[in-house]
């Protein structure tokens, strides 16, 4: 019987490679199911906080701790806050959202023309920081209109856009037990809560931490080098 020559190269070089590298690849992947990892963002729902291009990270275990590649829970750490930025799946569609958690349980939410309300309590108003105005197109900046909008302690952007049509009032209505009230920070261009309704605490996957790398998309894949390794703006 003629001998395989080439098996004992293929379990010399299976020992010395092939095992670590598989090693090495089930351990990133489960790292990036349930720990950590960075996602693309294709729409300007949150702009001008997040804007199209960025690859954005994201911490999987702000919340939870969860089985890599099936996602059960199996402790939980914390609750969401508002103000976070969350990753979460739409109850309506399953479909990954980037959104701000602006309605905690038990809150009362209401909308008018686009000033937002918690409880009765209005939020403040202020002019943004020029810097987090520039990260948007410049054929974009005039049409829209930019806030920091702050309530109690917690502040960040918002981005209206006058001449479009666009639900900017809303509520008010009660935030059930369990369950949250999301809003993109572009608030004439975003579906949210809104449009879904309240979001369940299960469906809220992890906390965004900020932007890793940009590319312009419509300048050829251009790096948006001031992007890089960027913090989320308050």
């Amino acid at each position: 019987m003629q001998r395989n020559i080439w098996r004992p190269w293929m379990t010399t070089h299976w020992r010395e490679w092939g095992k670590p590298i598989l090693v090495i690849v089930i351990v990133c992947c489960s790292v990036r199911s349930s720990v950590a990892e960075w996602h693309d963002v294709p729409t300007g729902s949150m702009k001008p906080t997040i804007i199209e291009g960025d690859r954005i990270f994201v911490n999987k275990l702000a919340y939870d701790i969860r089985v890599p590649f099936a996602g059960w829970r199996i402790l939980e750490m914390a609750d969401p806050a508002r103000g976070d930025v969350v990753i979460l799946f739409a109850p309506d569609s399953g479909i990954r959202l980037v959104k701000r958690i602006i309605g905690m349980p038990g809150d009362v939410i209401e909308l008018r023309a686009n000033r937002l309300l918690i409880n009765g309590r209005a939020a403040e108003y202020g002019s943004l920081d020029a810097e987090v105005i520039a990260q948007v197109d410049i054929d974009e900046r005039a049409k829209h209109a930019f806030a920091s909008e702050r309530f109690d302690v917690v502040s960040h952007p918002i981005m209206s856009t006058p001449g479009r049509a666009a639900q900017r009032s809303y509520g008010p209505v009660t935030v059930p037990e369990g369950h949250y009230f999301i809003m993109g920070d572009n608030r004439d261009n975003s579906r949210d809560s809104r449009a879904f309704g309240f979001v369940s605490r299960d469906v809220i996957i992890a906390r965004v931490v900020g932007v890793v790398f940009s590319l312009d998309r419509d300048n050829h894949y251009a790096p948006r080098w001031d992007r890089f390794f960027r913090g989320l703006p308050d």
